[in-house]
């Protein structure tokens, strides 16, 4: 490990780094949250035993224990003088995080930062959205499970369909490129729907995600009868469109691209439990709290923030980042005998 990048056993150089910067949320979806009578209701009778619901306020963080922007803004810069070039700001949602754009603007003006990105449920970012392009923030995905209403708010347990809408149209407005669109497909839920989404980002000239139900729920109630493969979603689309397919621009996307044969639009297929794409994963994950994850799925978190808050130097602290990053698992195990979930959601996680 004398490299001065971040490269694990597996040979993999990790150039991405997801930086969550809260683990409290607005929406309960019903795949990562799902604490409401909605979200009971829809598992109630899939389950042989239904699970003990905890609220999401046990797993919560103290202010005392999330890093501060100092403190985020000096890992970003030993990240970016050791080979990352990719950062994402995630929840939790992220929009509230006070003064956000204070961080944005920070991370902005490393150099090195070449993409600066941002991961939202847009419930907040009509107030937000203004501020946070003028700090540097250059693109942002949105998440948009249904375009029902009814259903959204099945999904989310908000009434929030008309803000996220009113969110892509701003950020577009804004000039943030590209405006990505994310939707979580889960059968007997919104998988009715794909079709309807695939007409809107045709009709909105967009880049929509369709990405598999995945084992990151708080309740851990994921049961893989409820995925919907990304083969049966292609097929679905392919039924309905003449797709094209996208050249893959590096090895380490995540999602297989397809545009409309009229070149409106975008639909991409991001399959972690059908169709793992490990051998190319160049992500390290930074918790809200201050933990390192160098896998989504991992089952072992890293101690930064002890670190930081000591008299860690900044060499001693890339040689932690490097020595933890040679630990990056070579795959998750999802389907497989040994695959245990991880104790913490998705919103715990960051995304």
């Amino acid at each position: 490990m004398t490299s001065a990048l971040l490269v694990d056993s597996h040979g993999r150089t990790l150039r991405d780094l997801r930086v969550s910067v809260t683990d409290r949320c607005n929406f309960r979806c019903l795949y990562c949250l799902p604490e409401t009578e909605a979200a009971q209701n829809f598992y109630r009778g899939r389950w042989a035993t239904q699970p003990e619901s905890k609220p999401i306020a046990w797993q919560w963080q103290p202010k005392s224990k999330i890093l501060t922007f100092e403190e985020i803004e000096r890992v970003v810069r030993l990240a970016v003088n050791l080979g990352i070039q990719k950062i994402r700001l995630t929840g939790g949602e992220p929009l509230l995080r006070q003064n956000l754009e204070q961080l944005v603007a920070r991370i902005a003006a490393l150099p090195g930062v070449t993409d600066l990105a941002l991961t939202s449920n847009g419930f907040l970012f009509p107030q937000k959205g203004a501020a946070l392009r003028a700090a540097g923030l250059q693109r942002i995905s949105f998440s948009l499970d249904s375009l029902d209403p009814a259903n959204f708010k099945r999904i989310t347990g908000r009434d929030g369909l008309a803000e996220v809408l009113a969110s892509i149209r701003l950020a577009r407005e804004l000039g943030m490129h590209p405006v990505k669109v994310n939707a979580v497909i889960i059968r007997g839920l919104n998988d009715h729907e794909i079709e309807a989404l695939a007409e809107f980002a045709r009709a909105e000239d967009l880049p929509l995600r369709f990405i598999e139900f995945m084992p990151l729920d708080s309740a851990h109630s994921w049961q893989k009868e409820l995925v919907m493969p990304g083969r049966e979603i292609l097929a679905r689309l392919q039924a309905r469109h003449a797709l094209v397919p996208a050249l893959r621009v590096n090895q380490s996307e995540t999602a297989r691209r397809w545009t409309f044969a009229d070149g409106r639009g975008e639909l991409g297929l991001i399959s972690p439990v059908s169709e793992p794409f490990c051998g190319h994963c160049n992500r390290l994950r930074l918790t809200a709290d201050g933990k390192i994850r160098t896998c989504l799925f991992s089952v072992t978190e890293h101690d930064l923030r002890t670190r930081l808050r000591s008299a860690a130097t900044d060499d001693e602290l890339s040689a932690y980042l490097q020595s933890v990053v040679w630990q990056k698992e070579d795959r998750h195990h999802i389907g497989e005998p040994e695959f245990a979930q991880p104790e913490r959601s998705m919103s715990c996680i960051g995304g």
